[in-house]
């Protein structure tokens, strides 16, 4: 079994991005799982999401403390929520953000595979929310199709197709984009 945690921020779409995800696991045929936790329901509050993907049916039915993988929205908790608490030694953490995946490796150690890229910044290229409020999430799981190789980016396509109810190219291209983009430490 796969398991997947987001971080994200009201309003990035962690939630919907999770769920896309799973949709695009299930287009490869897995047996897929989605949920979010919310605390505070309200924009900018801290947001977590959850994945599980695996071969066989899913019968767990409990929040995720053991990923394997981690994708974070918003770089700014990675100074106030412990994103990689229980990430499985060797898991990958995808984070969103501008600076060098360096900077990042100093901080959380090597203990994981790390990934960055600028979903906001192809998020507003592809007119996805606005300068101030970026909606990266179709952004990022370009990213982590390319960073992970676990699920394919036509698959991510289509499941955004299928899925997302407006700005269906929008966010189509800018998936293929940080597919394009996403850099490893």
């Amino acid at each position: 079994m796969i398991e997947i945690r987001f971080h994200g921020r009201g309003g990035q779409g962690a939630v919907i991005g999770s769920e896309v995800l799973t949709h695009a696991f299930f287009i490869e045929d897995k047996y897929v799982q989605a949920f979010p936790a919310f605390g505070v329901e309200r924009r900018g509050a801290p947001v977590m999401a959850f994945c599980r993907i695996d071969d066989k049916e899913i019968y767990l039915r409990n929040q995720i403390y053991k990923p394997d993988h981690v994708v974070v929205l918003d770089s700014l908790m990675l100074e106030s929520v412990g994103v990689t608490q229980g990430l499985k030694k060797n898991g990958s953490v995808l984070i969103n953000c501008k600076r060098s995946p360096n900077h990042y490796r100093d901080l959380l150690g090597d203990d994981y595979q790390l990934y960055v890229v600028d979903a906001a910044s192809v998020a507003v290229e592809h007119r996805l929310g606005s300068p101030s409020n970026p909606i990266v999430n179709t952004a990022i799981l370009g990213a982590f199709s390319k960073a992970t190789g676990l699920v394919k980016i036509e698959s991510i396509e289509q499941a955004i197709e299928e899925y997302v109810p407006v700005k269906k190219e929008n966010n189509k291209k800018a998936a293929h984009a940080a597919y394009e983009r996403v850099i490893k430490a």
